[in-house]
């Protein structure tokens, strides 16, 4: 098979470094340091919202739609631990686009927002002064071994490749619409969760049980027969593990944000500094002074 020297380095990708694993039968969940993500976010309407109202629908009308829940549960207790990591305790907690709950029971739909700014701005609205906001989404790299198998396929079979992917938000302007939203004392960090499959096609019926399937309006709707078996094909040759299952990366953007309020911490007023940055330079040649007057 012909693989275009370009498009392979653009799509590799370190596999995350496993620090963890939870064995889930046919799947394994573990969690690594992601990379920056890749995509930019453009306040357009992206997203079929009523298409996604069918897909989540569908999901939930399968006889057994908590199979599918190990994702959201896994994200759902990495929130939570961010929870318990601040020092108080909150009378009042709402849990916002989480399914069944998978916060309370301790995901999130974030990324299938269309006005992302405005949700966010409705969110801070909705706080009491000093309340906090925790929240989730899938990053830029996300399922970025499926993105790159299909255009790589695509590209070889039919000549050119459309967007199979739902796009999602870069982590740097995560911080810029939490400030712009009016959130401050802001936390924004990232985290990888890989799980292995049999192959390509357990996945994508896995994305489709948690009804996360693509919805944007600019997708196709059908690719060739021809064009999914060599997709499944560069996808184990690129992707395989040992083991012969092929692994799936989804990235985790979590962040955190507070509403003013007048008890909180404020910065030091410009000015107030008593150690200029120019006297730095001086610390290596005070220490060995200090060690010998000691």
């Amino acid at each position: 098979m012909v693989r275009p020297a370009g498009l392979w380095r653009l799509c590799w990708r370190p596999w995350a470094a496993r620090v963890s694993a939870e064995n889930t039968g046919r799947r394994e969940v573990t969690s690594g340091v992601s990379p920056r993500g890749s995509t930019s976010l453009r306040a357009l309407n992206i997203f079929d919202r009523d298409l996604k109202r069918k897909q989540k629908n569908w999901a939930a009308r399968q006889p057994e739609p908590t199979k599918f829940d190990y994702l959201k549960e896994e994200v759902g207790s990495r929130i939570a631990d961010r929870v318990y990591d601040i020092p108080r305790a909150f009378p009042l907690a709402l849990d916002l686009g989480c399914g069944r709950g998978y916060i309370a029971q301790y995901l999130n739909k974030l990324h299938w927002v269309n006005d992302l700014p405005r949700a966010l701005e409705q969110i801070h609205y909705i706080l009491k002064p000093d309340g906090v906001f925790i929240g989730a989404m899938f990053g830029g790299d996300t399922l970025y071994e499926l993105r790159c198998s299909l255009q790589l396929a695509e590209i070889e079979r039919e000549g050119g490749f459309s967007p199979h992917i739902s796009p999602f938000t870069a982590v740097n302007d995560l911080g810029h619409l939490l400030g712009r939203a009016g959130f401050n004392t802001l936390t924004v960090d990232t985290d990888e969760i890989q799980v292995n499959y049999p192959g390509m096609f357990e996945l994508m019926e896995d994305l489709q049980g948690m009804g996360e399937s693509n919805c944007s309006w600019n997708r196709k709707a059908l690719l060739h027969r021809d064009t999914m078996l060599a997709a499944a094909a560069v996808y184990r040759e690129m992707y395989r593990n040992e083991d012969g299952s092929v692994p799936a990366t989804y990235q985790i953007y979590y962040m955190i944000g507070w509403k003013y309020h007048e008890s909180q911490a404020k910065p030091a007023e410009r000015g107030s500094a008593t150690v200029s940055f120019g006297e730095l330079g001086k610390i290596n040649t005070l220490m060995p002074q200090e060690k010998k007057s000691q």
